[in-house]
């Protein structure tokens, strides 16, 4: 009666408290509440963007406004003007931003749960799984990211779904190397060697235990890599890999038709570019935030 009485005194305490006290700490950080903000007033943009603009992102009904020589400014019913195919230029910011984010939150969920189901293998059963698992990540690892994510794209197609799996491939090796390490770490812990001790089966301790306490850096991770691919999916589409369709708004694509008018009308490569920066920078000031609080060498 006593061996179960001891491994369950020695498993560590529920991770919901952590991350309560976690959180408390995040809302008291500034840059932390700036990118809340940022992120929500993007995400709020993106789902509400047919409430935004009464007109169809693509649309080119106002080309014959465009002259070689200059494109319409804000005015009456254009709030920001048009841009240099006669589409109203904030219908294609809005539709751009749900574009954005239905690719890069679809792109980073699935390299998570794929990058997390290697880095689970790989920690909690060890030997010549971990070996393999590893090595093969190295080779992924060894190609830069955004050549990669090409690479994937120009295989598959000019398609959403080829551009979220070339990005989510991209990330499959650092979501499956950090649950690795976070999982190792966790092995041997008194809890687990406890564990093991008294003939708790190895799946219930992986999975009851090692992983709910190993996936606090790979949330971490996941909030920063959603600003990469915000970047990912615009440089994809900038260099024509992203939707094929020419009528759906994208940053990335907008910045390639502003570049014939950069001297003659600059604000049309600017607001995209603006908005590509000012996203990623939300998810960037969420996820270091988070990275601090729960940092345990920063927790008073």
């Amino acid at each position: 009666m006593s061996a179960p009485v001891l491994a369950q005194e020695a498993v560590p305490a529920r991770p919901g408290g952590t991350w309560r006290v976690a959180l408390r700490r995040l809302l008291r950080r500034r840059s932390a509440i700036a990118g809340g903000v940022i992120v929500l007033l993007f995400t709020v943009v993106a789902l509400a963007a047919p409430l935004l603009t009464p007109y169809e992102p693509g649309s080119a009904e106002w080309a014959g406004k465009i002259t070689p020589s200059s494109v319409p400014g804000p005015g009456p019913g254009h709030l920001l003007g048009l841009d240099s195919f006669g589409s109203d230029l904030f219908t294609q910011l809005v539709y751009g931003a749900r574009q954005s984010l239905v690719i890069g939150i679809t792109a980073t969920g699935l390299g998570l749960l794929v990058g997390a189901l290697v880095g689970l293998l790989a920690g909690g059963l060890g030997g010549w799984v971990d070996t393999l698992a590893m090595r093969v990540t190295d080779v992924m690892l060894s190609i830069p990211a955004l050549l990669l994510a090409v690479s994937v794209a120009a295989v598959m197609g000019r398609s959403p779904v080829a551009v979220m799996i070339a990005i989510a491939a991209a990330q499959v090796p650092v979501f499956a190397r950090l649950l690795r390490g976070s999982m190792l770490a966790q092995r041997g812990l008194d809890y687990v060697v406890a564990a093991r001790s008294v003939g708790v089966p190895t799946s219930r301790i992986v999975f009851g235990q090692m992983l709910p306490n190993s996936v606090g850096p790979v949330i971490v991770q996941a909030t920063l890599v959603l600003a990469t691919a915000t970047i990912e999916v615009a440089a994809l589409s900038f260099l024509g890999l992203g939707q094929a369709d020419p009528t759906v708004a994208e940053w990335g694509r907008m910045l390639v038709k502003a570049q014939a008018r950069l001297e003659s009308a600059p604000h049309l490569a600017l607001l995209p570019g603006a908005c590509i920066a000012v996203t990623a920078l939300g998810f960037t000031l969420v996820g270091e935030a988070l990275r601090e609080v729960l940092d345990p060498k920063t927790t008073r």
